[in-house]
């Protein structure tokens, strides 16, 4: 199994057919750039997106920014061309984002397209259908993966239901919990509202409340919402490093900060939070 890339808290994507977009992903601030190459690029564009894509990882971009791709379903002819195309870019994605994944095997098939020497791209299966909901305790546990997105479209589309926090509020437990017990980054989905960003911020907080590492977004102006709501607050900071800081002169033992009874488990979780932040600015509000 392979780990995330890190940080990976806030994802980006970006049509593949629209390339004048390109430079503004690069700069969006987002930790993930993506450009797709399924769902939002329409098929009679498809072969020029797949190509044009190439240029998304050529171009200059900020340090550290992560970039990757989401291809077609690996058990389509879309996506078979699309493994083709990506394998002889000059420089390929860091991340390649498998959809309508429902088994480890529709990994197994982009492994085999794309593996090279000196290139393993980290690869992540795009979870939307109730039979991935199914299949995750094995598709989590492909070699190969390094983690998992949800995708509420797709899924609410094939159970007829709405997209709402509680008709998929079992699909993103058994998401989290899944990946948890593989030891892989869960991300969610989209949120498709483009002008209610009080709906996106109350989405995003549900999601990392649940145990999400980040969320996608699909325009510009959700990027602020998302990444206010997955970087901790300087509160958030200075409460870890109290409970590691009293928790190491302790010894181990359990100890009281802030009133609180402090236990390892709670230890761990403080050196995972100033393990995520290091280098990173938290934010000046509180939570």
């Amino acid at each position: 199994m392979m780990q995330t890339l890190a940080p990976a808290e806030v994802w980006f994507v970006t049509p593949g057919h629209h390339f004048a977009r390109f430079p503004a992903a690069h700069g969006c601030g987002a930790d993930v750039a993506l450009v797709d190459l399924e769902d939002s690029v329409p098929a009679v564009v498809k072969p020029e997106a797949r190509q044009g894509a190439a240029a998304f990882f050529t171009a200059p971009t900020a340090a550290g920014r992560v970039l990757g791709v989401r291809i077609s379903s690996p058990t389509t002819r879309d996506g078979i061309l699309d493994l083709a195309a990506i394998a002889d870019y000059p420089v390929r994605p860091d991340i390649v984002l498998a959809p309508k994944v429902e088994s480890a095997r529709d990994l197994e098939i982009a492994v085999g397209a794309l593996d090279a020497p000196g290139y393993t791209p980290h690869l992540y299966a795009l979870i939307e259908t109730p039979r991935a909901i199914e299949e995750l305790p094995s598709i989590v546990r492909a070699e190969r993966i390094a983690g998992v997105v949800f995708g509420t479209a797709d899924y609410a589309t094939v159970l007829g239901c709405s997209k709402r926090w509680e008709a998929m509020l079992h699909a993103r437990s058994a998401l989290v919990t899944s990946a948890a017990a593989a030891g892989i980054c869960v991300i969610d989905s989209p949120y498709f509202d483009l002008d209610d960003l009080d709906g996106l911020r109350n989405k995003a907080e549900r999601a990392r409340d649940l145990g999400f590492a980040g969320k996608c977004c699909v325009h510009p102006r959700q990027l602020p919402v998302v990444t206010n709501v997955f970087t901790p607050t300087v509160k958030d900071v200075a409460a870890a490093r109290a409970i590691v800081a009293a928790a190491d002169e302790a010894g181990g033992r359990i100890v009281r900060v802030e009133g609180q009874m402090i236990g390892p488990p709670m230890v761990k979780a403080a050196r995972a939070l100033l393990a995520r932040v290091d280098g990173r600015t938290p934010r000046e509000v509180s939570a």
